[in-house]
């Protein structure tokens, strides 16, 4: 069973002051190639801001990224997941709350943010295990 511990990338975490202009976070999501930022007040986690909050609270709204901040438009709760976590609860989790991205942490410190992409990519690879030894077991 792997856990998120296990697949994560330690440290893989993009923070903007939730003051910032909603157009200084979508650069750093493009110089990260990432599709969500954490909005930080101060050094405390106070939403997430990511490509649907684009599209559903800035663009659909009509509203100017330069002069918008991330704190009007983030999306304020945050979903997490414990690193030591098995990563199909973390999968049925974010299915679940329709989320693409999940932030990692142990003991209420934050770890790593993890996407349903790369739990997809476990998944794959388990599956496509776990049919090599069923072959294996058939034909011999």
């Amino acid at each position: 069973m792997k856990t998120l511990r296990d697949i994560m990338r330690s440290g893989f975490l993009f923070m903007v002051p939730q003051d910032s202009a909603v157009t200084e976070a979508v650069r750093m999501m493009t110089a990260h190639n990432v599709g969500i930022v954490i909005a930080l007040d101060g050094t405390q986690p106070a939403g997430v801001f990511s490509e649907r909050d684009i599209v559903r609270r800035v663009v659909d709204r009509g509203l100017d990224p330069a002069l918008t901040p991330v704190r009007e438009v983030m999306t304020r709760e945050i979903i997490t997941a414990d690193a030591d976590e098995d990563y199909q609860v973390a999968m049925r989790r974010m299915d679940q709350a329709n989320i693409r991205h999940l932030l990692v942490v142990s003991e209420g410190r934050l770890l790593s943010m993890i996407s349903i992409r790369d739990l997809i990519r476990v998944d794959m690879d388990d599956k496509h295990q776990e049919l090599r030894y069923l072959r294996e077991y058939l034909y011999q």
